[in-house]
């Protein structure tokens, strides 16, 4: 009998201890146990024109700042996007609390609607109340479709105003390959992107600092510790520099992900398109930010007007005008071209009043090689104005006085 009260015991003690893990792990579109499981370590240090082993039906590598294709696999094949649909609704979110229209203190009151999304979710009630930034918490984390539809709600009154805002959105930007059925990316007719459309969205949805404060939280919880929240993306874990973005799975779309990451001051999209395995989309993003950060180099230099402060001016109430070059210019170059960079200025000797502060004057012409590869505006820093009869006279008539 005390044997059997002990086994008893330790029976009901195992099935609280289930329960209760079951009960603070939210619904999750990824294996948690997969998620959990390091990528391939091994790196990958590809030369530029070297074609990638990447297990998915398209994929792409993009650099953020300027937008430059730096790889690309089947970019533009239209594929159903999964929940990678939502790197648009996070991003239309971004811009509502920038613009004043919403704020992460924000409560939102869950609508039956929100609530029905099924699928990846954190079991939202209706009527259950959240911040905003604790929404976004189970959207950028656990992608989560209630708290997602509830956010778009908040913004546009339905989802469905708020699926053509992001259709609008997306036209906006040139995701030519792109129409949004909804917010969260659940398997519907007609539902599509393409691995360059989301490398787009993706570079604008990560410019807005405000994004990686979620898309890189390992572990989260909600409801006062009550639910756990497990970042999707394994390479939040795994791989140096990684600022997000969003995983996505469905049983049309297959395995997908919008990885960012950032080393040295060049940021990286690389999106994976339909990828056989989970491990697939996480490995193949990796070889494509490592073929990135090994051939590319990112930085912004200041032009250099080799001591030159001002210019001659014609015909103005001054002889000089003082010049400036405040614009940084923006490279992205092949490591192997970088040292080869210089600079030369470009203005004349001299400029004819009047002339208004911040008008053009010249450039600074940035060289790669024998390449000019950019230039920034030189600019006056003052007014001049135009010397006029009236004035040229009373300067005449100020001298024979002196």
């Amino acid at each position: 009998m005390k044997i059997l009260k002990i086994i008893l015991a330790l029976t009901l003690s195992v099935l609280l201890l289930c329960e209760s893990v079951c009960a603070v792990t939210v619904s999750s579109e990824c294996d948690i146990s997969d998620v959990a499981v390091p990528i391939d370590s091994t790196v990958t240090d590809a030369a530029i024109g070297t074609q990638l082993d990447i297990k998915a039906k398209s994929a792409i590598l993009m650099e953020v700042n300027t937008g430059k294709i730096l790889y690309e696999m089947n970019a533009d094949e239209q594929l159903p996007p999964a929940s990678i649909t939502k790197i648009m609704s996070l991003l239309l979110v971004m811009e509502a609390i920038d613009s004043g229209k919403m704020s992460v203190e924000d409560v939102i009151s869950a609508s039956e609607h929100a609530c029905s999304m099924g699928g990846s979710q954190i079991w939202l009630e209706p009527g259950e109340a959240m911040t905003v930034d604790e929404l976004l918490k189970a959207a950028v984390i656990a992608s989560a479709n209630d708290a997602t539809v509830a956010l778009g709600e908040q913004i546009a009154g339905s989802e469905e105003g708020f699926v053509a805002i992001m259709n609008a959105k997306a036209a906006e930007l040139g995701m030519t390959n792109t129409t949004f059925k909804n917010a969260t990316g659940l398997d519907a007719e007609g539902h599509i992107s393409s691995a360059h459309d989301v490398a787009i969205m993706s570079a604008e949805l990560i410019k807005h600092d405000l994004i990686k404060n979620y898309s890189t939280v390992w572990m989260d919880t909600l409801r006062d510790g009550e639910s756990e929240l497990v970042n999707t993306n394994k390479l939040v874990r795994f791989y140096e520099g990684t600022t997000g973005l969003k995983t996505g799975t469905t049983s049309g779309a297959g395995y997908c992900l919008s990885a960012t990451a950032e080393r040295d001051g060049l940021e990286l999209v690389a999106v994976i398109m339909s990828g056989d395995t989970s491990q697939d989309r996480f490995n193949g993003a990796k070889k494509l930010l490592d073929y990135g950060f090994a051939n590319y180099a990112y930085s912004d230099v200041a032009p250099e007007l080799n001591d030159i402060s001002e210019i001659q001016v014609k015909s103005g109430v001054q002889q000089k005008i003082k010049i400036q070059a405040n614009d940084n210019f923006s490279i992205l170059l092949k490591k192997s071209e970088v040292a080869d960079v210089t600079q030369k200025v470009n203005l004349p000797q001299n400029v004819t009043a009047p002339i208004k502060q911040g008008d053009v004057l010249g450039t600074v012409d940035f060289y790669s090689g024998d390449k000019q590869i950019g230039s920034v505006d030189i600019t006056a820093a003052e007014n001049v104005n135009k010397m006029s009869f009236l004035t040229a006279f009373l300067w005449i008539l100020h001298g024979l006085i002196q």
